[in-house]
């Protein structure tokens, strides 16, 4: 464990991080690849908390152009969070990773996954089950982003990694501009001042004021997180 620099993190994964190559959607093959890495954490002793979007749901469902006002469409996207909570915290315990976990909701469902409380959510932690959060924050207008930066202030995490399809943070964003240039650090200052999407402007605001650093990283990588929670450089730090 003296090789660990990071103890509890953590984890913030996009729904549509879960579609693969598919449109919309679940992907096994992607819910093997992050089960099998958090596993790798798990036995390293490391504390992992994990945040997860419903986009691969909720944008399938807007395609359709039904127009839902945003509060009840921020409903429909925290029970989608909640598909894919139980979804991984399914990949989580099967015969092949058998990793304890617990889901946690912002949004009382007692007949599936425990109701949010922090103190019950710590301990979890500290027995060595992967927590996991869904519903968000539980009201509307927020993003998982928030909710991700909300529950590292409350579960005392050392980072938030946030898994993303590129290795770090750009100038703009490199899949469209092949000129754009990767940041190996940032401060918090520079982020806001240069305008870069990291996180929404909530979240933001939540980790600057807390000093609770940021790694932005390519979750495709396997490797990656396990050498994230070492500190080696990978991805892109944001920290104060």
């Amino acid at each position: 464990m003296s090789s660990i620099k990071y103890k509890r993190i953590l984890l913030k994964l996009s729904g549509e991080s879960l579609m693969g190559d598919q449109e919309y959607g679940i992907d096994p093959n992607m819910l093997r690849h992050y089960a099998s890495q958090i596993k790798d954490l798990v036995e390293d002793g490391i504390e992992v908390a994990i945040v997860i979007g419903g986009g691969n749901i909720y944008r399938g469902i807007q395609a359709a152009n039904t127009g839902f006002d945003r509060v009840q469409g921020d409903y429909m996207g925290m029970l989608a969070t909640t598909i894919n909570g139980l979804a991984l915290q399914s990949a989580l315990e099967d015969d092949a990773y058998a990793v304890k976990t617990r889901m946690v909701t912002a949004i009382d469902m007692k007949k599936i996954a425990e109701p949010y409380i922090r103190r019950k959510a710590i301990r979890h932690l500290e027995k060595g089950r992967v927590v996991i959060f869904a519903c968000g924050t539980g009201s509307p207008f927020f993003t998982t982003d928030s909710a991700a930066a909300l529950r590292a202030n409350e579960m005392e995490v050392d980072v938030i990694l946030k898994g993303t399809r590129v290795d770090g943070i750009y100038t703009s964003d490199p899949l469209k501009d092949p000129s754009a240039t990767k940041f190996d650090t940032l401060s918090f200052a520079k982020v806001i001042s240069l305008g870069l999407g990291v996180m929404d402007m909530t979240a933001f605001t939540l980790c600057q004021e807390n000093d609770i650093p940021i790694v932005v990283f390519d979750i495709g990588n396997p490797s990656n997180l396990s050498r994230i929670v070492r500190g080696e450089s990978v991805g892109t730090l944001v920290e104060g």
